[in-house]
């Protein structure tokens, strides 16, 4: 694996035309919508998955 995720969708317009944008690591471009946007990956949540112990395993 690359590292790199690839958005599927544009999310102002929903079009799918998009390409990496020369500004690096995240950036990508909307060549339908003519628009420049960023994605970050934050980290993973602490919390993780919680059992309910009412109905048994739904886990």
């Amino acid at each position: 694996m690359s590292g790199r995720a690839a958005p599927f969708y544009c999310p102002y317009c929903g079009d799918e035309d998009l390409r990496p944008h020369e500004t690096g690591h995240g950036a990508w471009e909307c060549a339908s919508c003519n628009r420049a946007f960023q994605l970050k990956f934050l980290g993973l949540l602490t919390r993780g998955l919680q059992r309910n112990e009412v109905e048994g395993d739904g886990i």
